[in-house]
């Protein structure tokens, strides 16, 4: 069945790389994020060649796309600590090499922290750490995601001029495209206010003023258990939280923002979570679903 959205959720690919095309097919997805490896490990084998044509076949015989990798959460571009720098660098390679090898369009990395140094040192060496592990690394189809962060402590990417500071840092540096990925518990987390109409109309105008819509593939929608501006990252299922259902419903179909992708972080506590969250935005979206939506 085709759908006027892409929305998916991240999905385990626990015993087969294809599961994670079946199962979102199954939950009534069709898209879904990934981790190509264990997000607490620093080193990650490359995936099997056959394995991945299982699950790029999947993807295409069950329209899946696009395929989202999300980083490594140890990674931390930014650092100047002399252990942990080499290693995220090393870390980052890795993702950079596995998500090219899988054929994932997007790779969701989280900007990291300035501990122990000033903001701007620290754009600095997130760029220099990009640069030294995407060398010689090329892609026309495949694009980083800067993911916005909920401002705990000294993360970086609560606020949208960080990530557009960032990728200034890098533009012209890399043989890939480097765009964003915005996560709405994060946002509100953050302290920015969307809830309402009228504030949901200021937050599009900033993201298109400060990032670019067009440089905004994806939306990471979660609902937040905290409230606007405690800077926890605690996310909870659609229309649990302090962001709620008509601000989902305002996202999902704004045209600016309706033909994004679109993938869920929600818990899963219960057997039919994965599907009951998949359906919580389904069922908000307006447009036609006989409409087949294109590929972002």
């Amino acid at each position: 069945m085709a759908f006027s959205h892409r929305i998916g959720a991240h999905t385990s690919t626990a015993g087969a790389l294809e599961n994670a095309a079946i199962l979102s097919h199954a939950a009534g997805a069709n898209t879904a994020q990934i981790f190509s490896g264990s997000p607490r490990t620093w080193r990650n084998p490359m995936p099997a060649p056959a394995a991945v044509a299982k699950l790029n076949d999947a993807r295409q015989r069950l329209d899946v796309h696009p395929l989202v990798v999300h980083a490594n959460y140890l990674i931390n571009l930014a650092s100047i600590d002399p252990a942990n720098r080499p290693k995220s660098i090393d870390a980052f390679r890795g993702e950079l090499e596995r998500a090219l090898a899988l054929g994932a369009e997007y790779l969701v990395l989280h900007p990291g922290s300035y501990k122990d140094q000033t903001l701007d040192t620290a754009y600095d060496r997130f760029a220099e750490g990009i640069q030294e592990a995407s060398r010689g690394i090329s892609s026309k189809s495949f694009t980083l995601l800067l993911e916005n962060s909920a401002g705990a402590g000294s993360s970086i990417g609560s606020r949208f001029e960080e990530l557009a500071e960032l990728r200034q840092r890098i533009e012209g540096k890399l043989d890939f495209a480097v765009g964003y990925c915005i996560d709405t518990c994060h946002t509100l987390a953050a302290g920015i206010d969307f809830t309402t109409p009228a504030s949901m109309k200021a937050l599009v105008t900033a993201l298109d003023a400060e990032l670019g819509l067009d440089r905004i593939p994806v939306f990471h929608m979660n609902d937040s258990k905290a409230p606007c501006g405690s800077h926890l990252d605690r996310h909870t299922h659609i229309g649990e939280g302090h962001i709620g259902l008509p601000a989902f419903e305002r996202i999902l179909n704004h045209p600016q923002l309706a033909a994004k992708t679109f993938i869920l972080e929600t818990p899963v506590d219960a057997d039919d979570d994965y599907a009951r969250n998949i359906a919580a935005l389904r069922n908000l979206c307006k447009q036609p679903s006989a409409a087949k939506a294109p590929r972002t």
